[in-house]
């Protein structure tokens, strides 16, 4: 039995992954992904549609187009999988540090507002203003 692996077409991963056909001609322009011609129509291998869900998985967590290129092309590499699974774990690890700082920024931000407004508030309570555009002093 001969069987014939699937294919996908632009418009089918477009709407299976929620993007536009513009954005997967842009990943093929980087050369994340290599589709199939046939006239001109793109035919896209199980092997795209793969790459194309590692695409937008690091995508949503924040890894640039190069980080991706980078992961994506050791897997063809001698070795490359072992490789791939390093990589992969030490961008992950590092943006995790990241995002844990991003958070404690934000948090601290988020805290030290929350005091203006504490203090605004006071400060207006004791001037016996009741709005903002009150501008009547005591």
């Amino acid at each position: 039995m001969n069987k014939k692996k699937p294919t996908y077409s632009i418009s089918e991963l477009s709407e299976e992954f929620g993007i536009t056909p513009r954005t997967l001609r842009f990943y093929e322009d980087q050369k994340l992904i290599s589709p199939k011609r046939e006239g001109q129509s793109r035919i896209y291998s199980t092997a795209d549609r793969a790459r194309l869900a590692w695409i937008m998985r690091g995508k949503r967590v924040g890894f640039s187009i190069a980080d991706m290129a980078e992961v994506l092309d050791l897997y063809y590499e001698e070795g490359g999988k072992i490789k791939q699974g390093q990589i992969t774990l030490d961008a992950c690890r590092e943006r995790i540090e990241t995002l844990e700082q991003q958070k404690k920024d934000i948090d601290e931000t988020i805290e030290e507002l929350k005091n203006i407004i504490e203090s605004v508030e006071d400060w207006m309570t004791k001037q016996n203003i009741k709005e903002v555009g009150d501008r009547k002093h005591a």
